[in-house]
């Protein structure tokens, strides 16, 4: 429960946080009893390392939302942002089913487009080049974006509103997801990936597309893909809740903003995924690193 006035919460919570590898160790530390913190996004020493571990990660993402049903054809994409060259981009290869990724299949692009790495032989969706490419050259804040045609995300997003805050769990994206209304069709000109860029805003996490779907981003890959996750549940439960037909009980805004700051910084979020990660790594045997 948050502090009971605005003084309190302002002394009791950490400091804003800050988008660097070295996290939020306050913030991580409350997650566990008598703050024994679990580890954050881990630094490495080589740039060749990190683009690994982001690609192995990267792979697992995409498993998880196999697992959770999110494939849909050939739609759906998952980007990150290279750690060497910041104006390229990883993303999947166009018509390998999410739960057969593993890290070598990534390709590289840079920001015009062309394949400058990776699974070269591959080739990448035309749409999802558009609305990534946007979102990377617009936010260079943001390293990883996931978007996918999942099934209540898809259903919500035809009432073209923002997720109401009825539950602890969608306070992760107070005032921090937009609505996208200006639906143009598959997004394979560049205005309409620049448009929905413009919907995130400077800040945002999230946002939902009317008629089209749910998009995420992050500092880690493991970050927007929780998030993805978690905000396909939401939907499902704000379409359970109105369903119902009775009148709901709204998170106050200052409970909500104390949800969002103890748990939206990079590093509780990048852990907040970990436990998919070692899911998968012991259902596979740790394929995906490959």
């Amino acid at each position: 429960m948050a502090p009971s006035t605005t003084a309190d919460l302002e002394a009791f919570l950490p400091a804003p946080p800050t988008k660097s590898m070295d996290g939020d160790v306050g913030a991580l530390a409350s997650m566990a009893h008598r703050g024994k913190s679990l580890p954050g996004i881990p630094k490495f020493g080589s740039h060749a390392e990190t683009r690994q571990w982001q690609l192995e990660h990267m792979a697992v993402a995409f498993r998880v939302f196999a697992r959770e049903g999110y494939a849909e054809g050939i739609s759906g994409h998952i980007s990150v942002r290279d750690p060497e060259w910041t104006d390229r981009f990883w993303i999947n290869p166009l018509g390998v089913h999410f739960g057969l990724l593993k890290a070598s299949d990534m390709i590289c692009v840079d920001i015009h487009g062309e394949v400058v790495g990776g699974n070269t032989a591959g080739s990448i969706n035309a749409a999802g080049f558009q609305i990534h490419s946007a979102l990377h050259r617009a936010r260079p804040d943001v390293h990883a974006i996931c978007h996918a045609h999942s099934v209540h995300g898809r259903a919500y997003s035809t009432f073209a509103r923002p997720l109401e805050m009825i539950n602890q769990d969608v306070c992760y994206f107070y005032n921090a997801h937009s609505v996208y209304s200006d639906y143009g069709g598959i997004a394979n000109e560049v205005s309409e990936g620049q448009k929905i860029a413009e919907s995130l805003g400077e800040t945002g996490k999230a946002a939902i597309l009317m008629n089209h779907g749910l998009l995420t981003t992050g500092y880690t890959v493991d970050e927007a893909a929780f998030l993805f996750c978690l905000m396909e549940r939401s939907c499902k439960v704000q379409l359970l809740a109105d369903s119902a037909g009775h009148k709901k009980r709204i998170v106050s805004d200052e409970e909500a903003a104390y949800n969002f700051k103890m748990a939206s910084t990079p590093d509780t979020l990048y852990v907040e995924f970990q436990p998919h990660y070692q899911y998968e790594e012991a259902l596979s045997n740790g394929s995906f690193k490959q």
